[in-house]
């Protein structure tokens, strides 16, 4: 009997989860906005990015952990929220958690999971770490409805369920244009459910002729008003520190900042709002400058590599967040899946430091990466 080749990088699992997902599922998860220029970006991006290391340092013994909001975290690795993973595997976002939860990892739970918000937490005690860092590794990200009920309920649950931080997606007022979506009329199987509103309400993402389920409903029931003036009322609902996901511009990163946000997600939505929208990590630097570590600076879109991760650090970014890979490996293998394509980053990082000269995250600094548009590709 042949063993089954076990994938070696993100890649190899992107091709191996084709093979599990329908049709619909892999274009819901792969898809990007109109002609899907910045989902390719985000990816191309990082290849103009060039490293520049150090030699004869001192690397035998190499430690990968961060801090974000005074905490410590084992690496720089957050999982982002992405919304009805039970596409992917019958135990979704719950599969999920158990896997960061091994390694101490973040998991930021999306508003529209296919497990609730109580069940995921249930799922996911940390066990497997050596650092001295808090019980919960959840955050949770949140989407403004109109009914402010509803928003007051889902952040007041996520609180008493042990949720370390609201995380609210600003970055989709109405839901951008994905054509693949429309072309399938995108809509949940009959045996999924909203599982964090469906004990609030009757919301669904209904059957559409001719559009995208989601689509309607986020033009539906998500609210489009929404401003830095309602950020107050958010965070007078729960103590939690708020992060602002969706932030491609320093002057909007201060203006979180000057709102009382206490971390910043640079980030395009995965290149599924506004197309031609810039890659995050060319945003980066900009909003790492403009906000002069007054928060903690998060960043992600198109990390396939863990030298994706050293040039994100390097350009200031206290840890990265992994979005699709998360779903292929979910797709490919449940838990075991999801926790080998975070081992995979892990160990591609820790080798990339290791060759770049550095020992430790303090370590990776500016100076060890530069823009191709600084360099004379000539020469």
């Amino acid at each position: 009997m042949t063993t089954p080749i076990q994938p070696i990088n993100l890649f190899e699992y992107e091709t191996l989860a084709k093979q599990h997902l329908s049709q619909m599922a892999l274009d819901y998860y792969a898809s990007g906005a109109w002609d899907e220029i910045t989902l390719r970006d985000n990816r191309a991006a990082f290849e103009r990015y060039k490293l520049r290391p150090r030699m004869l340092v001192d690397v035998s013994q190499r430690d990968l952990s961060t801090t974000i909001f005074g905490q410590t975290l084992p690496l720089p690795i957050l999982i982002a929220p992405m919304a009805f993973q039970c596409l992917a595997h019958p135990e979704g976002e719950i599969a999920t958690a158990k896997a960061a939860a091994k390694l101490g990892s973040t998991m930021i739970l999306s508003t529209l999971s296919t497990k609730s918000i109580e069940a995921v937490a249930n799922a996911s005690p940390i066990t497997n770490y050596q650092l001295p860092i808090t019980n919960s590794r959840l955050w949770f990200q949140l989407y403004v409805h109109r009914d402010r009920g509803l928003t007051k309920a889902l952040v007041e649950r996520a609180y008493k369920a042990g949720y370390q931080a609201i995380c609210l997606t600003v970055d989709a007022p109405v839901l951008g244009k994905r054509e693949r979506d429309t072309r399938n009329q995108f809509v949940l199987p009959p045996e999924m459910e909203l599982a964090n509103l469906a004990a609030l309400s009757d919301l669904e993402i209904a059957y559409k002729p001719g559009e995208s389920g989601l689509f309607a409903y986020f033009l539906e029931q998500l609210n489009p008003a929404l401003t830095w003036k309602d950020l107050e009322w958010l965070q007078s609902l729960s103590p939690l520190p708020l992060v602002v996901k969706g932030i491609l511009r320093g002057d909007d990163a201060v203006r979180a900042v000057e709102s009382g946000a206490k971390g910043i997600i640079v980030s395009n939505h995965g290149g599924r709002q506004l197309d031609s929208a810039i890659a995050s990590i060319d945003a980066l630097s900009e909003i790492v400058a403009a906000v002069e570590d007054k928060a903690d600076i998060l960043v992600d879109g198109g990390i396939r590599r863990g030298t994706d991760i050293l040039k994100a650090l390097a350009l200031g970014a206290k840890a990265v967040l992994l979005g699709r890979p998360i779903l292929w490996g979910l797709a490919v293998g449940g838990e075991a899946g999801v926790q080998h394509v975070i081992e995979l980053l892990r160990d591609e990082l820790d080798l990339a430091m290791a060759l770049s000269g550095c020992a430790k995250l303090p370590d990776i600094e500016p100076s060890l990466v530069v823009s191709l548009k600084y360099l004379n590709i000539n020469n």
